[in-house]
């Protein structure tokens, strides 16, 4: 059975169900505020692996070469993270399926801690896969802001979501000096000091959520969508709504009719993940081999982290004032520039790869917030997060992709080579945004109508 609670609404004082309308504005509300606070602790969390994975473990496994594993494990983790994280969050909804990714993220965390300063490279690179739940929980976030979001307003939605990651996330980079100290008066690494401040955040995150996010949204939105207007609405409870029913078996036409759209969000997200994880994994060793010391490399990621999540109010909308396939259109447009930077960009330059990994956050961001609702809009409450978990499965598998192959890269032919496989990669999304506006899908509109 799932918990209530007699502060929200559709429920009596004691705490028992009652039919009476959701007032389903006030709820987003709720919804929007407990996920900000757990976005702007989860984001540190993320920062820790971004700025030093691939120092640490360069310096644990002592070869350039090896440099982008941790970013493939990250994502590795990610991946199979989603999968899991959807599974439950179909079951029992977002508030547990989010609790328990930052909860594992809070582990990983740990665990790099405790293998790092124990010289244990299996141990280490276990935990950084463990790690990565921490990321799908982070970006799982954003659907939890769509569920019940109104279709003319859920980009929107899902960028206030990301755009609270910005504060922990740009934050953290610039922490890493002084969460180094700590961590060598601690007797500790100064690589692993990151990834303790990590461990504390993504453990606060967890413990927001499974208090707060209550009554669930996604289970919420899938009452609602079972419900006609003209009805009153079904008690608001935490309790799993069961996943098969005549509504969804009407929805089914619409989902098959809308498979094309779902094809194109997951490409474009997978894509420009690829892509920013590959350059942006490779971007501190390349720093480094120029004599930057950690200070350096910390500004230049903050500057990325900020631009991958800061902009997405104007993502959002964009996505919502010109729609979906032009935001997909325009974030391929933006990760082509990032790469031929990247790829131009003296060694030694601080400021122009801070300009390249701008762009390369930009471009993700608008893939992002663009592929995510754009997922949203076609799927119902009923199969959503099961279709989400899975497209996030295959976004984390591009960027594990892109993570692994980087330091390979770069072994082979310099950063340089990175950028120009970046840009290229990224003109790939514009011949699949002018397939689909060819043949436009019709959009499942499952957001609820009532007030």
């Amino acid at each position: 059975m799932g918990e209530r609670s007699s502060s929200a609404p559709g429920h009596a004082a004691g705490g028992s169900d009652v039919d009476v309308d959701v007032d389903v504005a006030r709820l987003q509300r709720r919804v929007l505020q407990v996920t900000v606070v757990a976005q702007l602790l989860g984001g540190a969390g993320l920062a820790a692996g971004i700025t030093v994975g691939a120092l640490l473990a360069e310096d644990v496994l002592g070869s350039t070469g090896w440099a982008g594993i941790p970013s493939a494990l990250f994502t590795a983790g990610s991946a199979m993270a989603a999968l899991v994280l959807g599974r439950l969050s179909q079951a029992y909804g977002r508030r547990v399926g989010l609790a328990v990714g930052y909860g594992a993220g809070a582990v990983g965390s740990a665990g790099i801690v405790l293998g790092a300063t124990a010289d244990q490279p299996l141990l280490l690179l276990a935990a950084m896969t463990v790690y990565g739940s921490g990321t799908a929980a982070n970006l799982q976030a954003r659907y939890a802001g769509a569920d019940l979001a109104p279709p003319d307003g859920r980009a929107r939605a899902i960028s206030t979501v990301l755009v609270a990651t910005t504060l922990g996330a740009v934050a953290g980079p610039n922490l890493v000096v002084w969460t180094g100290r700590l961590a060598v008066d601690a007797g500790l690494p100064a690589l692993c000091g990151p990834f303790v401040l990590a461990a504390v955040a993504y453990a606060a995150a967890a413990l927001v959520l499974a208090a707060l996010l209550r009554p669930d949204p996604l289970l919420v939105a899938r009452r609602l969508a079972r419900t006609p207007d003209e009805m009153p609405a079904p008690p608001v409870t935490d309790d799993p709504a069961p996943a098969a029913d005549a509504g969804q078996r009407r929805l089914g036409g619409a989902w098959r009719a809308s498979s094309g759209s779902v094809s194109l969000a997951a490409t474009a997200m997978v894509l420009t993940t690829l892509v920013m994880v590959a350059v942006m994994t490779m971007t501190p060793v390349h720093l480094r081999d120029h004599g930057h010391g950690l200070g350096p490399v910390g500004v230049v990621i903050g500057v990325h982290v900020a631009c991958m999540y800061l902009p997405s109010p104007v993502s959002g909308w964009l996505a919502d004032r010109y729609g979906r396939p032009p935001v997909l259109a325009l974030a391929g447009l933006t990760l082509l520039s990032a790469g031929l930077v990247a790829a131009l960009a003296p060694g030694d330059s601080v400021v122009l790869l801070a300009v390249a990994l701008g762009l390369l956050g930009l471009g993700w961001n608008l893939g992002l917030v663009g592929g995510t609702a754009m997922l949203t809009d076609v799927t119902a409450p009923g199969q959503r997060a099961r279709i989400q978990g899975n497209v996030d499965l295959v976004v984390a598998l591009g960027g594990a992709t892109g993570g692994v192959s980087s330091g390979v890269v770069v072994a082979m032919g310099g950063f340089d080579l990175l950028g120009w496989c970046g840009a290229v990669l990224s003109l790939l999304l514009l011949p699949a945004v002018i397939r689909a506006g060819r043949d436009p899908a019709p959009a499942v509109q499952t957001a609820p109508s009532r007030t």
